[in-house]
């Protein structure tokens, strides 16, 4: 089985994500979506409620799972038996941090391959931090996140 691993913490998780998401869906026989903690961020939604927002977008696909990701992804990914890990590339700078982080991982875990995704072209400068400062400035996202998203983050910053 070809088992592949997309670590984030998709905090909110976007459009871009979820393309990311239903095109590595169609390349292996499984794929779990590993919901990070990140210590460097104050995250607008709980864990639950990211991993909810993910299954949710993703029930009509049968080889995906989502689940709580504590620690380092490519932990996460030998735990769960996965030979790969899947990084979005939006940028050049995007891809200067990932290849210092799949050489990391390389080194702690050489049994797993990180695979690069670009994003579509359509996605390739959305960030979920992006879309958080858009929207608390009052800009319409709705066509960078689900309408399940866009209303539990009018709810998190007071509008409606």
């Amino acid at each position: 089985m070809r088992r592949a691993v997309y670590p984030g913490s998709f905090d909110p998780v976007t459009n871009g994500h979820l393309d990311l998401i239903r095109r590595c869906a169609g390349l292996y026989d499984e794929l779990l979506v590993g919901v990070a903690v990140n210590t460097a961020k104050a995250p607008l939604f709980a864990m639950e409620e990211r991993v909810a927002f993910i299954e949710a977008e993703v029930a009509d696909l049968g080889n995906i799972r989502v689940r709580r990701l504590d620690g380092l992804a490519v932990a996460f990914a030998a735990a769960h038996d996965a030979q790969v890990i899947i990084r979005g590339i939006r940028s050049f700078s995007d891809f200067e941090y990932e290849l210092q982080l799949a050489h990391t991982n390389q080194t702690l875990a050489p049994g797993i391959e990180t695979v690069f995704m670009l994003s579509s072209v359509e996605w390739s400068f959305v960030s979920s931090r992006l879309i958080k400062e858009a929207l608390a400035m009052g800009a319409d996202i709705s066509h960078f996140v689900g309408p399940r998203v866009l209303e539990a983050m009018r709810a998190k910053l007071g509008q409606r």
